[in-house]
């Protein structure tokens, strides 16, 4: 057992929620995802993302996160609204909990390369995203990112 899972810092069962941060990259009519290599939800769709370290903004930790992810540089256009994210095991407590605080985001550059905690990346249509299997509230979070860039998603290259 390490220190943080003796002090209740640890992923599983934890005392207290994470805080992660991720990013809905938009480029055109497409949304940038990526398959989760890592538990809970492997092989699910959802955005590059990850824990927010101690000092970090949560727009720097969605920029350093989708970086490291994929590979890609983005610019901020604006916060999202937060999803919840609780795990339970059979006796009802909770194995995993995150609260993830999403961003808006338009594509600068690069194309996605799925690192080490992706098992695959796609740029995807809105309407093509029902069909895949994705962490809960994602296509919320994704109409609310479409509808923050607006038309400057179109702008872009």
């Amino acid at each position: 057992m390490t220190a943080g899972e003796a002090d209740g810092g640890g992923r599983l069962f934890p005392t207290r929620p994470f805080v992660g941060a991720s990013i809905a990259v938009i480029r055109g009519d497409r949304v940038l995802l990526a398959a989760r290599a890592n538990e809970p939800m492997r092989g699910v769709w959802t955005l590059p993302g990850g824990l927010v370290e101690a000092g970090e903004a949560l727009a720097e930790a969605a920029l350093r996160e989708l970086s490291e992810e994929v590979g890609l540089t983005a610019e901020v256009v604006g916060v999202l609204s937060p999803t919840e994210i609780i795990v339970r095991d059979e006796a009802g407590r909770a194995r995993h909990h995150y609260v993830v605080h999403p961003h808006a985001a338009l594509w600068c550059g690069g194309e996605p390369v799925a690192g080490p905690e992706a098992l695959g990346v796609r740029w995807a249509k809105l309407g093509e995203i029902a069909g895949l299997a994705t962490t809960p509230g994602l296509i919320g979070t994704l109409q609310e990112a479409f509808a923050r860039v607006g038309d400057r998603g179109e702008a872009r290259p």
